[in-house]
């Protein structure tokens, strides 16, 4: 199994198109990292960095790690890429009720770029009002220890050099997705993510050694982890598979179709993208609230922090809502349906048309409700035990389930990549059937 492995990833950089994609990838991820390090000016970052990390509380240690850290140092990367996920969402809901948005969604390439261009021009205004909102905050924090020369200037500066940042983050997802291999977006996050495991895993053990941490505690932790990945890696590969029969035709003296095939409805159709969505949605109010020093906003930022009521039930209800939002911008049974009719396909047993459109919404909605289900209990049942254990955030099922889907998706991509072009990938079982040697 090893051998086969090793073999596969020198297979990767046998093929000079996947190569470059792959170094590109890994280049615009090693930009982005040493970003995550250069300071914001008029800040005493050293200072900043220890009161955030003894008084900054669960919210900023969930924030932090979306960010890889450049948050609570409050580098140039501070916001990361949270406003233009908070942009994309808002831009998605309005495509359902702004007739105009909707008629750009269906007219194919030419649609998509403008809806990428308005959502740029969000991103850019969300990231304005978070990073004035952040100046505010770091000048009435601790009696403005943390600010150099507070005023306007100072102001100005912070939140276009936090703008410029997220604008050039929402470019390098871009670059990446464009020209390198998976979703830019989603391995920047990817990214901050794994930059924090080695700390964490050396806080856990450090707490293990000081006694605050029993051994019993450590197994527990370790077995929930493991557990979260199984379940992960096996419900992520879960199908729901339909079966659809086509018509035998006979053109001249050919005939077509009489094929068995099915359609796989994938258990979780939205992937990572309900818990990014969700904790971009929570962050944004809870991100400002967390800078401003007036009590009644403190209040609020500490209700919206994870591990209270309020934030495990919103962090829910907006799982369960964009999982079956997401899917019903992706999947379209009625298209389907027509699609099927058109070909010559049916679902045995199952009228073409309407019927056959309410069968596989039915069928859908089915595995959607579990598939959010599943995404609502590995992202929050974890994370609630660790808030109880008192381990470090970074072990959460929020964290484990975005490095999983996304190490899988693009996995998966450059395994495509690899059999397009004749090799054997490290996700297949065995050589393709039928394949010259």
């Amino acid at each position: 199994m090893l051998e086969r492995l090793i073999a596969s990833l020198q297979n990767i950089f046998k093929i000079p198109e996947l190569r470059s994609r792959v170094l590109f990838t890994l280049a615009m991820l090693a930009v982005y990292r040493m970003g995550a390090h250069i300071p914001t000016p008029g800040i005493n970052n050293e200072e900043l960095f220890n009161f955030l990390q003894d008084r900054g509380g669960a919210l900023m240690g969930f924030l932090d790690i979306f960010s890889g850290g450049a948050l609570s140092r409050l580098t140039i990367f501070a916001l990361g890429i949270m406003p233009y996920i908070s942009a994309s969402i808002i831009i998605q809901l309005l495509t359902v009720v702004v007739p105009h948005l909707s008629k750009l969604a269906k007219e194919g390439e030419r649609g998509r770029k403008a809806i990428i261009q308005y959502t740029r021009y969000g991103t850019i205004g969300i990231a304005l009002i978070q990073g004035f909102g952040i100046s505010l905050g770091l000048e009435g924090m601790n009696q403005g220890a943390f600010v150099l020369e507070p005023g306007w200037p100072f102001r100005l500066m912070t939140i276009i050099t936090l703008t410029a940042g997220t604008a050039f983050l929402m470019w390098l997802g871009e670059q990446i997705t464009e020209r390198g291999v998976g979703n830019g977006i989603s391995l920047i996050i990817f990214a901050g993510i794994v930059a924090s495991l080695p700390s964490a895993v050396v806080q856990t053990f450090d707490l293990y050694q000081i006694g605050q941490l029993s051994l019993p505690l450590l197994l527990l932790l370790i077995v929930v982890m493991l557990g979260v990945v199984a379940a992960i890696v096996f419900l992520e590969s879960g199908r729901r598979k339909i079966a659809v029969q086509y018509a035998k035709r006979v053109v001249g003296r050919k005939v077509y179709g009489g094929q068995s095939t099915h359609i796989p409805l994938k258990i979780n159709t939205a992937g990572v993208i309900p818990p990014i969505f969700a904790s971009s949605i929570i962050a944004f109010p809870a991100t400002i609230a967390g800078f401003i020093q007036v009590p009644w906003v403190q209040s609020i930022g500490a209700q919206l922090a994870p591990g209270s009521l309020l934030y495990t039930l919103i962090y829910v209800s907006l799982i369960l809502f964009f999982c079956f939002f997401y899917t019903a911008v992706v999947l379209n049974p009625v298209d389907m349906a027509d699609n099927m009719k058109k070909h010559g396909g049916f679902i045995p047993g199952i009228r073409p048309g309407q019927r056959t459109a309410d069968y596989i919404y039915k069928v859908l909605t089915r595995i959607t409700f579990a598939g959010a289900i599943y995404l609502a209990v590995v992202c929050v049942i974890p994370e609630l035990l660790i808030y109880k254990l008192n381990m470090p955030f970074y072990f959460g099922g929020t964290s484990l389930l975005i490095v999983i889907g996304v190490g899988l998706d693009t996995a998966q991509q450059i395994e495509s990549h690899m059999l397009m072009r004749n090799y054997d990938g490290f996700l297949s079982k065995g050589p393709l059937k039928g394949r010259n040697s």
